[in-house]
This record gives C-alpha cells, structure tokens and sequence, in this order.
C-alpha cells in the first residue's frame, strides 16, 4: 500500500472523534484495539491480506479513541475544573491562589501580565489542592509605576485575586474562548488590582522548562531594547521569532490578514523550514559533514521549539524535518505525504485534542496540500527545465531529459554561443551562465506562485470557515512574505544571539533584520490597499466542507497516469472553491415571521432583528469592551468584529438592508464600524444628531462606503414585510452638544397581534413623557431600557407596556451593578419571564403575527437545534 502512515493516520484521527463523542472507558478501547490485532495476524497467516489492512485500520482506530480516553481520564480529581463545580467553592471572592510561574512576566502596553501552574489556594483559612492554570493580568493605572515584577519562571507565587473560568460571548458562532484557553493550559482567569497582591513564595526552580522559559522572556527583552528605535518592527520581530502578538497592532494584523500572509507573524513549519535551510546552507558553505550538518540542524531546530513554546505547526515542522534529515543521513529518499502523516501522528499521540484545534487542522492541511498537489505540479510544470540548467555544457547529458527539455538544453546553448561571440574573450566563459541564471530565477518565481496560489485554493474553504475572509492578493502577497521570512527569521535569532557575545555584532545583524521587516511591512501594506485585496463571506455549509476536500484527497492520491480523473477532479475543486468564495446562498432565516434576537455582546446593546419579506435589520451594534490605544497599539476586543460580524456570519447574512444606532454612546456604537466594514449596508438609521467625534466617524465612515444615512424621529413610521415599525423616541431637534441616554432611538414592531419594544437607554424622564403621551407602548417583549439601570424601567412605564417577555442586555460582573435590584424586583412577577444575556446568552423572539415564542442559547446551546429550517 502506498502511504500507508498517511491511511493509518486517518483511522487514528477519526478514532480521537470517536472516542471523544462515545465517552467509553479506555478498556473497551484497549479491548477492541487487541482484538483486532490478533484478528489481523491471523489473516495474514491466511494470505488475505486485504481483509489484514481493514483490521490494521480498526485497530488504528481504536488506539485513536483509546488516546483521546485516556486524555480525558487523565484530569486529576483536584483539578480547577472539578473545583468550580463544588457547592462550598465561591468564585466571585477574592481568593490566595499559589503555584508556580510558568513564564517569566510579559510586558503588555497597558501593563503586565503572568501564568501559574497552581497547586493550592486558601479558601476560608485552609489550603485545598488544586491543579490547573491561572492567567493574572494587571492593568497599570494612572499614577502607577509601569513597571513588571522582576519574577522569574519557576518562581513560586501566592496571588490575591478573584479567578473565574474564561467567558465565551453565548452567542451561535461565537469563538470558543474558553477552549482555545484550555489548549493552552489556562483554565482560570484573574485581574490583578495591585502589583504587591502578587508576591514570591521561594526561589526560582532549575527545571528545564522553566530555564527554557526564562531564555524566551530575556529574548523578549533584548527585542524590545534592540529594536526600541522602531516599536512597530519589534512588535512584529516579537511575533515572528517568539510567537508573543501582544505589541501588534490591530490595523497590521488585518493587514497581514487581508493579504493572507498573517501566517508569517505565527510561529509555524516556514520559520523552521528558514532556520533549517539557513544551517544548511551555512554549512554547506564552511564544508561540513553531512552527519555534523544533520547533527546541528536538528539542535538548532530543537532549540526553537523549546524556547518558542510546543505550538502545533512547530512540532508539526521539527518532526518532519527530523525524519527528512535522518533520510539524509541515510542516502534515503522521503515520500513527504508519509512524512507529513508520520508527524501529525506523532502530534495526535501525545495530544489527542490538538485534533480540533484550527490551528492543527490548518497546519498540517497547508503541509499536506505542499507535499500532496503543489509539489506534484512543479514537478510536472517547470521541473524537468529546471533540471535541464544543470550541467547544460555537458551534451551527453541530453538524451537523459524528457524531449522538450532536451530540446529546450539546445536553445540555451545555442543562445549562450551566441551571447559568447558577443563578449569580451575574458567573459565569454560566463556566457551560459548569462542564461541559466534569469531562466532559474523565473522557474523559481514561477515554482513560488505555483506554490502559493494552490495552498491559497486549498485553504480558502477552511479561511472562510474560520477567519470569514477571502483573500484575492494572497497568491501574489504570499511571495514576497515568504522570501523575506525567510531571511527575517535566521537574521532575527543570530542578532538575538550575538548581542549575548557581542552587542555591537548582534546590532549589525538586528539592523539586517530590521530592514527587511520594514520591506516585509511595506511589501502587505501596499497590497492590502488594493480595494478588492480581500472580502468578507459568511461560514460555509457542511456539505460544501465535506465536498471539497474529499475531492482534494482523491486529487492529491489518483496516481499520476490517471490524468483524466485527475483533470477532472480539479475542475471539481476550482468550482467547489469559486462557491466558497461567492457565497450564493441565501441567508439562513425563518421565512414569514419576524425575528427580533439580543445579542450577548457584554456591557452593551446589539439587537438582530428579520422582517417576514427577508430584510434586515441591526439595531445597534455593542462595543467598548477594553478597547482603546494605549502606547501606540489599539487593544482590547472589537466587539462588532469578534462578536456581531461573527453572529451575522453564521446566519449566511451578507448583506444588511438597515443598522441603526439608537444613541452615540460607545456600548451602542462602536460595533457598528466593523458591520460596516464586513457587510453591505444599505442605510444608517440615527435619531438625535450629537457633537461627538464617535458619532461623526461613524457618519462618515458609513458615507464613505456607500451608506445612506438617514434620520429617523419621533412619529415616523414604514412597513417590511407586513410588521409595521413606529418611531416613539426621539423629537425632532437640533443636534445636541453631548451624549445622552434620553436621546435614544425608540421603535416598536407591531406584527399582528405582537409588538416588541426596544427603547435603547431611555431614563425615566423620557418614560414618563411617553406614557403621558399616551403612545401605544403594549408589547408582549421589552428589551429593558439601560441596562436595568435604577434610572429606568419605572412602575409606570412598565404597566403601560405589560411585557409578558422581557430581556436585559448587560454585561457579567459589570462594574455599573447592572442589572440594579430595584429593578429586577420589579420585573420579578408570575406574568413577566426574565432573560439576561449574561446568564441566558443570545435571546430570540419569534413572532408569526399570532403568537410570540422565546428562547435563549444557554437554553438550546445553538439556535440550529431550535430551528432546524435555519
């Protein structure tokens, strides 16, 4: 069998999903693993070889379930995660949590943050063992000495402070960010609100790890003090040789992002492949042995990994750079499809749920589609010219090429003579270099792109899935990135070294290096300009997934000969992929009725809402959740990024017929740059017009990309789709100096005989005018007024709505006390059922003109489950 680790590979990654959904004990694993064994052997002794192969493939397939069962039983019983479960555990006190510091404190823009590997925590005086990790973070405040505690990995610590589990946004489609936390060993979160709650227990541990981790955090340093003259270069270098991001700056990272190149900033098989092949080269140059060659590129390798951190795609590159070397050593060549499954094989057992991290599955996808389809095609494109420049004088080498490349060795000479004539006698020698020289140069610019723009085709399915990009420039971008990465990489680390013999050569090296990082960032900056660079597209279905790169596997295994299979398979493939990247499918909505859904976007407001005739409608868009620049680099998360954009993507939403802001105030409005930026906006509905340069970024953002801005005020009313929308909220008025609550947009959606009310941030003097007004403010759904703030939700203006639902937006643990107790005494009533989003997540509401029904995505999980014809 041909790649037979490629096969075995395969049954052991779908042996890890079958064991992580049946939840069965390892012995039934270990069972039915044997017994397969020995029914295979058995086989064999029969000669039937094939049925031989199918129990060799079960057995796989058991080991695989058998790792991830393992993996699963192998959480100790003090675990953090058990101990959250506890009914004595209070999570919302502050607690002494003591461990070990698993790194040395890294420096942040606004402040510092560390890792402990715990062991106890004191809870009501006594010490209850504990395993897991925490992540302490300490914002500096105004005033404060910006400085990080000269700790150390390895350091034994005692921290006061409030831990939680990380939170993910209960929304569909939200990224799991407690999950991708856990494949990092981080468990709980905490923010320090003092640097002398964090103290040292004892000195430093001498162990490995720790010493490796106190290498990284030095490096780290030296960046910084290298490259002090240029924060934007350090901030990248600090990417690139380290895997630390927390200096880049939104704008470069979507950069990078638009130009697909945004895998040069993370640490992967093309950094190692760079210090690899600059080993090599080296030592090529200074004549060493090919075993001493081998010998020090894998320590320079293993160095890496260890100093960088295990991260899927280095791993993925260091094994399969040590099986191509030891096949060196050997005289032997590699089937790098073999080789590429050897590795993940090597990942899967040591990490059995690195299966479902994207960064595994996009790693070794890039390493599988280079070794399995771009390689195939350079060699059947431009390999056999490139062969034909070696030794292109000796013409008793010609009859061992292919016709055309024998007769393409004629043309050379024949151009190399005549160039020869033409030459000084003393150059005429060089002639045929003359030739061979630009004609290898193109071959591997045109090998490059070649490469490029098929990991570019295979990717874009998964990037879609993902990251919700398509990237045009990719293919061209990809080239210049890889090239100068390439350079980036061995320069960064010798400078890195060197500074620690001598600063003045580390400097000259850490120039170098600068330099071509300032061409890396040119080189993605101007592509990213062009204005069809890149574009946003929603999640795929599963179908087109699944379609897709089942016909990427029959391309890449079809054996050659099969040329016709292969044509066809191919053809199969662009049109799989220009689907991928269009997007012609309608949004995923329940036709006929109307659906209003409240997002979970923290401390803010965001409101989904779909009209029966299929338009679209955002109302408000969340924000501010830390975000901000500080030291230069805009942090924090965009919520209309990170959390709205992500919701509309997975309901198939392209297109947005309205968004509106019901009031300038950043938790309202800053969301809806992003939805701006990734959607097709149609209009912009605002009520009071404000002096305030968020508000007036946010007009002109949406004029600048073809929105109609329109105001909306109190009295006007239209129709979609049979729900009839009125505006209560606000008066028609001149535009005000300052943002204010009572200037929020208000609208009612009557559809039937349903209504639902979203009064934004109203208090209650604004209440009070609309219930002495006497507008029809009845709804069987109320989206709470300000958060459940104490100024708002009045008696009065709770009776005159008699909301049977009502929902309050608000953020956990928010630093407001939002939701306020009055309040929520007031909405605690038999009549009236109670969502929040910090408990409940996303709640929706759908209406068929007859009846209201509600749900919440704690409830369900997925509103896919709830509604199947979505």
């Amino acid at each position: 069998m041909k790649q037979p680790a490629l096969w075995l590979a395969g049954a052991f990654a779908a042996g890890i999903l079958l064991g992580t959904q049946a939840g069965a004990p390892p012995a039934t694993w270990v069972g039915a693993a044997l017994l397969a064994i020995l029914l295979g052997l058995a086989f064999v002794r029969r000669r039937r070889i094939g049925t031989a192969w199918f129990l060799a493939f079960v057995a796989w397939l058991s080991l695989g379930a058998l790792a991830a069962a393992l993996e699963s039983a192998a959480v100790p019983a003090h675990h953090v995660s058990h101990l959250l479960t506890q009914p004595w555990f209070d999570s919302s006190e502050p607690l002494r949590w003591r461990g070990q510091l698993r790194s040395d404190p890294v420096r942040l823009p606004w402040g510092f943050r560390c890792e402990i590997d715990l062991d106890e925590v004191e809870i009501a005086g006594r010490s209850v063992p504990v395993a897991g990790g925490l992540r302490l973070s300490h914002f500096f405040r105004e005033g404060e000495a910006q400085q990080v505690p000269s700790l150390r990995a390895g350091h034994r610590v005692e921290a006061l402070a409030r831990a939680r589990p990380p939170r993910n946004f209960l929304n569909p489609g939200a990224f799991d960010a407690r999950a991708h936390l856990a494949r990092q060993d981080i468990h709980l979160t905490a923010s320090l609100r003092s640097p002398e709650l964090l103290r040292t227990m004892g000195d430093a541990s001498s162990i490995l790890s720790h010493r490796l981790a106190r290498v990284r955090g030095h490096f780290l340093s030296r960046v910084d003090t290298l490259f002090s003259a240029a924060p934007d270069r350090a901030a990248v270098l600090r990417a690139m040789l380290l895997g630390d991001y927390n200096f880049l700056d939104r704008e470069v990272s979507e950069a990078f992002q638009k130009t697909a190149v945004y895998h040069v900033l993370v640490i992967s098989g093309l950094h190692v492949a760079a210090l690899a092949a600059f080993v090599w080269w080296a030592a090529r140059r200074m004549r060493l042995s090919l075993p001493f060659t081998v010998v020090l590129i894998l320590l320079v390798v293993g160095s890496f990994v260890a100093v960088v951190e295990d991260r899927p795609p280095v791993e993925r590159a260091a094994l399969m750079a040590a099986i191509v070397l030891v096949a060196q050593l050997m005289f032997r060549r590699v089937a790098l499809l073999n080789t590429v499954a050897v590795a993940a094989l090597g990942v899967l057992l040591f990490r059995p749920s690195s299966l479902v991290d994207p960064s595994f599955q996009l790693s070794f996808l890039a390493a599988t589609v280079i070794a399995g389809a771009a390689v195939p095609l350079v060699d059947a494109t431009s390999g056999p010219y490139r062969r034909a420049l070696q030794h292109l004088s000796d013409v008793t080498r010609d009859a061992a090429h292919a016709p055309r490349a024998a007769q393409f060795r004629l043309d050379l000479r024949s151009t190399a003579l005549w160039i020869s004539l033409r030459l000084p006698a003393r150059l005429a020698p060089r002639a045929a270099s003359l030739v061979t020289a630009p004609c290898g140069v193109t071959m591997r610019l045109w090998e490059a792109f070649v490469v490029s723009l098929t990991i570019q085709i295979a990717m874009a399915p998964m990037m879609a899935h993902y990251f919700h990009r398509v990237s045009l420039s990719g293919p061209l971008a990809n080239i210049p990135a890889a090239m100068l990465s390439g350079l980036i990489v061995p320069f960064g680390f010798l400078a890195l070294v060197l500074d620690a013999v001598w600063d003045w050569f580390g400097a000259v090296f850490a120039a170098v290096a600068g330099l071509l990082t300032q061409l890396l960032l040119g080189s993605v900056e101007a592509l990213s300009t062009w204005r069809w660079a890149a574009y946003r597209v929603p999640g795929l279905p599963d179908w087109l997934l699944a379609a897709f790169y089942v016909s990427l596997a029959l391309f890449m295994l079809l054996p050659a000969p099969r040329r016709r299979w292969k044509a066809l398979c191919a053809a199969f493939l662009l049109a799989l992929a220009l689907l991928s990247s269009t997007h012609p499918f309608a949004p995923r909505l329940t036709p006929g009725t109307l659906e209003v859904t409240v997002l979970d976007v923290g401390q803010g407001d965001a409101i989904f809402i779909a009209f029966p005739d299929g338009r679209t409608l955002l109302f408000d868009g969340g924000g501010s959740y830390g975000a901000g620049r500080v030291g230069g680099v805009r942090t924090g998360l965009d919520i209309g990024e990170q959390v709205v954009s992500q919701y509309l993507w997975e309901r198939g939403i392209k297109r947005l017929d309205a968004i509106a802001l019901s009031h300038a105030h950043l938790d309202h409005l800053e969301g809806l740059n992003a939805v701006l930026d990734n959607f097709r906006v149609q209009e912009l509905w605002v009520g009071r017009a404000v002096q305030s340069p968020a508000y007036r970024a946010l007009v002109d953002h949406a004029r600048l990309r073809g929105t109609r801005v329109v105001n909306r005020t109190r009295g006007e009313s239209f129709q979609w789709g049979g729900v009839t929308a009125l505006v209560l909220w606000p008066e028609e008025q001149a535009s005000a100096e300052q943002v204010s609550n009572n200037d929020s947009l208000v609208l009612r959606l009557e559809h039937g005989t349903q209504a639902l009310l979203l009064p934004g941030d109203i208090e209650k003097p604004v209440e009070s005018e609309l219930v002495a007004r006497g507008d029809p403010l009845s709804a069987a759904m109320l989206k709470v007024p300000h958060h459940g703030s104490r100024t708002s939700t009045v008696d009065e203006f709770l009776a005159a709505i008699a909301p049977r639902f009502v929902v309050v937006s608000v953020g956990e643990t928010n630093p407001f006390g939002h939701p306020h107790s009055l309040v929520l005494e007031r909405l605690n009533t038999p009549v009236i059922r109670l969502f929040r989003t910090d408990l409940d997540g996303a709640v929706t509401f759908l209406s068929d003109g007859h009846t209201l029904r509600a749900w919440s995505y704690a409830q369900n999980h997925s509103l896919h489950q709830q509604k199947p014809n979505w």
